[in-house]
């Protein structure tokens, strides 16, 4: 991590590397065709650079109402890039209308999932 900053913030997402965490905040209410390969490489280099430091890869999805394939699809390649390097990944925050279509297309098989901050930090817990 020696050539990125702990912290990088920009308008599509809030990242932040600390503790063998990941957490990646996504700021934008939907993630589609034109958000998912910014987001994409916005956090790569995070992925990359924790390397076999990563405990935890959390994608904050609060402020997420809308998701295409194609945001589905960056999540899971950002999810297999964490398992690589040994990082267990949690969808965190996701409203019920997006739970339900995750849960739909199987998603909900790929991730931990916590609804809220208690769920969350009983997982980093554990």
């Amino acid at each position: 991590m020696a050539d990125l900053p702990a912290q990088k913030s920009s308008s599509h997402a809030d990242i932040d590397f600390s503790n063998r965490r990941l957490y990646v905040k996504l700021k934008t209410s939907q993630v589609g065709q034109r958000e998912s390969p910014i987001i994409s490489l916005e956090v790569d280099p995070y992925l990359k650079a924790a390397g076999k430091d990563l405990k935890f890869f959390i994608i904050d999805l609060q402020s997420v109402t809308f998701m295409s394939s194609m945001g589905v699809g960056v999540c899971i390649a950002l999810r297999n890039k964490a398992l690589a390097a040994g990082g267990k990944s949690i969808l965190f925050g996701c409203a019920p209308e997006l739970l339900k279509l995750l849960v739909m297309m199987k998603i909900d098989q790929m991730f931990k999932f916590a609804k809220d901050q208690a769920e969350l930090d009983a997982q980093l817990r554990g």
